[in-house]
């Protein structure tokens, strides 16, 4: 049975995977916009870790310092209690003075793989946002090969003389028509002015015309 789920599961995995590759060789733009989406999810949550580690390491340096301070107070003390002949007093301060240096050094130590662990973060999120910034350049980059591809593809469309017969005129037939057109518009103005110049020289003749003498 467990055999039967495994070719199942594999075999829904191989049908997801293939959707995806013909979604990404379909629209690739769209699958790295999720892809962009995603990465900046993840970037945006080391960075709020980054952010958290530096509060942290900023908590373990005060820690050490307030537990060193106490630790050489207490030393003071303890010295001061010695030489006043207060024994009572004098333990207490040294006791208390083995608990905060035992503290400051364990502050320490945290304090130093906070800051190493700070700065592996700081590194990857850096490599991260080098990441994104690489695929938005990437993504300007597919934007500009598909509109280009787009823009032959129409122009192809109008140029081509080899498609089918279309709704409306091809782009050859229309230059034919405009020929067509150019030639009738020139052949009406050509006539026009002629028949303008017999006009003239027929009114003028009239004007000089004389009347015949009987």
């Amino acid at each position: 049975m467990s055999t039967l789920f495994t070719r199942i599961k594999n075999s829904i995995a191989a049908d997801f995977h293939e959707m995806l590759d013909q979604k990404e060789q379909k629209n690739p733009i769209s699958l790295l916009n999720q892809y962009l989406r995603q990465c900046e999810q993840e970037t945006d949550r080391v960075r709020k870790l980054v952010e958290r580690q530096f509060i942290l390491t900023e908590e373990f340096t005060k820690e050490y310092r307030e537990a060193k301070a106490h630790a050489e107070k207490r030393k003071r003390q303890a010295d001061l209690a010695l030489q006043a002949g207060e024994s009572d007093l004098h333990e207490f301060a040294v006791n208390e003075q083995q608990r905060y240096d035992e503290r400051a050094a364990r502050m320490h130590e945290a304090k130093l793989e906070a800051k190493r662990e700070l700065e592996a973060l700081e590194q990857k999120f850096e490599q991260m946002k080098h990441k994104l910034k690489d695929m938005y350049v990437k993504r300007m980059e597919l934007m500009g090969r598909e509109n280009v591809a787009r823009a032959h593809r129409g122009m192809n469309k109008v140029l081509d003389s080899g498609m089918g017969t279309k709704p409306g005129l091809r782009f050859d037939e229309m230059e034919r028509y405009l020929e067509r057109l150019e030639h009738q518009v020139n052949t009406d103005y050509h006539l026009n002015t002629i028949d303008e110049r017999f006009a003239q020289l027929e009114k003028k003749w009239k004007k000089e015309e004389k009347p015949a003498i009987s």
